[in-house]
């Protein structure tokens, strides 16, 4: 086992927010000592996106969306597979004071439906693979004007009038840096609520609710540095897998990995095994699956430093099971979509299994 990075005598660590803030940009800009770093790495594919890149297409589509009459406050639902296009698309709409909406790629088209009215998107980004699921909406939702199709990595999808490619897009327009005038507490992006307690709810965030989970959290509970490596089974469009996958890596400058699919045990293990993630984030049934893979590797096989678990209360016995045979703590906490991420956690070294944890600064 790694020794924990996370360093317990932090109480609060410092939020850099001024009251002119743009999330996007403050996450893109940090990164000038690291244009070659691999940002993203799509483990399915082995399609790598460096921080510089990144940075080059998110300008790219936040100057698309203006070109296509987008207007500052407006919201795109976002509909991807976890691919790195998927963080070119959320950040480029921030950096063009657009509002992102991440929507759950597994619901059904009557879901899909209640989401776009209720939102009143203007506009709809989705991948390939789940546009069927949207086509018997096209034409139909009035506010719905302009339809962005990613065909995944480099590949161009047939544009029409109101159905365009991502990839044709992103390399048509020019990558000039401009930046939205936007507030800390500017309306950010969207995120929708499961719906246990009747319809989803639109949950709304501002600017500076991505750098304060990553801070306080992402560097003041994990302890996460530029050298790791992350990898979370919960997709970018929940709001524990946001953090995760993009919030957290790109405030330090470490390096995500991405599975499109399902986090099957088998897969979930291949990745780990492939790619040496030092930061793994699970479910308690993920975890409970793994340890009862009969294929599952050898600790001697991993990298792991550190692992969480959220989404519901994880069994004393797993998180045991899972220190004894993989040598790192499962970090146990709760979270919910309107906090945005966990507030509270189990610490490193300071982990008592059954309990939900402390507070979170």
């Amino acid at each position: 086992m790694q020794p924990s990075r996370a360093d317990p005598s932090i109480q609060s660590p410092s939020v850099p927010i001024t009251p002119a803030y743009n999330a996007a940009h403050d996450l893109l800009a940090r990164h000038a000592g690291r244009a070659d770093k691999a940002a993203f790495i799509d483990a399915s594919s082995g399609e790598q996106l460096s921080y510089g890149a990144l940075e080059d297409q998110a300008h790219r589509f936040a100057n698309a969306l203006r070109g296509l009459g987008f207007a500052p406050e407006s919201r795109i639902v976002v509909a991807m597979l976890d691919t790195p296009q998927w963080p070119v698309v959320f950040l480029g709409c921030i950096l063009a004071g657009v509002v992102p909406v991440a929507v759950n790629t597994l619901l059904t088209t009557a879901d899909f439906d209640f989401m776009l009215r209720d939102s009143r998107a203007q506009g709809l980004v989705v991948s390939k693979a789940l546009l069927p699921v949207f086509e018997p909406l096209l034409g139909r939702i009035d506010t719905l004007r302009t339809v962005i199709v990613d065909g995944g990595g480099d590949v161009d999808v047939d544009d029409s009038e109101s159905n365009r490619s991502l990839a044709h897009v992103i390399r048509a327009q020019a990558a000039t840096k401009t930046v939205a005038p936007t507030c800390a507490d500017d309306i950010c992006f969207w995120l929708y609520s499961s719906g246990s307690t009747g319809a989803p709810k639109g949950t709304v965030h501002l600017h500076s609710h991505l750098i304060q989970t990553a801070e306080l959290y992402g560097r003041g509970v994990l302890g996460i540095t530029p050298s790791d490596v992350v990898y979370s089974a919960a997709k970018l469009f929940f709001a524990y897998g946001l953090g995760n996958s993009l919030t957290f890596p790109m405030c330090v400058g470490a390096t995500t990995v991405l599975w499109p699919g399902r986090p099957t045990p088998a897969d979930v293990f291949n990745v780990l095994q492939k790619l040496q993630p030092t930061i793994f984030y699970g479910v308690p049934t993920l975890y409970a699956a793994l340890l009862s893979h009969p294929a599952r590797p050898a600790r001697s096989a991993l990298n792991l430093r550190v692992c969480t678990s959220a989404g519901e209360a994880l069994p004393a016995e797993i998180g045991r099971r899972w220190t004894f045979e993989y040598g790192c703590e499962i970090l146990d906490g709760i979270g919910s979509t309107e906090m945005l991420h966990i507030f509270l956690s189990n610490r490193p070294g300071q982990v008592r299994y059954g309990t939900t944890g402390q507070a979170v600064p």
